[in-house]
């Protein structure tokens, strides 16, 4: 009976033997790429806390040169905040905020291209189209117009979808093009249904150009 057995365990061990002879090479290497997945995961989440401390600090140092009213620190602070972390949302934040400050002093170029970097740039869509909607303004403020409805053209998210239209008719209707300016004030009517207040202000947009939403939105409807 023992010698059976240990046949037995001999056949066994062979198997096994000449299993890990046919695959050992692959399991190996599949457990050294499991492994090195799992450390490189480690490893990337650890860079991107640390990134993200480091980035609120540098956030921190350009709320700071907000505040201080001084131009060349503001846009020092946001140059180093664009270079070290231009990915993060904090250099998305530090720009529109940048860009505010920009303006209030007088410096319209530069806060123009701190908008256009987040606008072209941004991941975080809602960043992206305050950006647009903020940029356009300054353009229509300096009667670029045809650059404020180049940013007002491009895609929205819905949220926004009804601001980017009435400040489209805004635009228009400083360029003379009231029937233009009227289209698009009626869509920024309909998409800001949602927000009554926002939506009464376009309301008299469209009134002060003899137009009555609501009775155009009755006519379409009976249409």
């Amino acid at each position: 009976m023992a010698k059976a057995l240990d046949l037995e365990e001999q056949e066994q061990l062979d198997q096994i033997k000449h299993f890990w002879r046919t695959w050992g090479n692959l399991i190996s290497w599949v457990l050294i790429a499991v492994l090195g997945s799992y450390a490189a995961w480690n490893a990337y989440q650890y860079w991107e806390r640390t990134q993200a401390v480091k980035a609120a600090a540098l956030y921190d140092e350009v709320e700071r040169a907000v505040a201080s009213g001084e131009v060349s620190r503001v846009e020092r602070s946001l140059a180093d905040m664009k270079d070290k972390f231009g990915s993060t949302q904090f250099a998305q934040q530090s720009a529109l905020l940048a860009a505010k400050s920009l303006h209030a002093q007088g410096k319209s170029d530069a806060a123009r291209d701190a908008l256009a970097w987040v606008a072209s740039g941004a991941s975080d869509k809602a960043y992206r189209d305050i950006a647009r909607l903020r940029l356009a303004a300054l353009q229509l403020d300096a009667k670029a117009y045809d650059d404020a409805l180049k940013q007002l053209g491009m895609e929205f998210t819905p949220a926004m979808a009804g601001l980017a239209a009435d400040l489209r008719g805004d635009v228009l209707q400083a360029k003379g093009q009231t029937a233009e300016a009227i289209l698009a004030y009626q869509q920024a009517w309909q998409k800001l249904a949602d927000t009554p207040d926002y939506q009464r202000l376009v309301q008299a947009k469209l009134n002060a150009l003899g137009i009555d939403p609501d009775a155009a939105a009755v006519s379409e409807t009976a249409k």
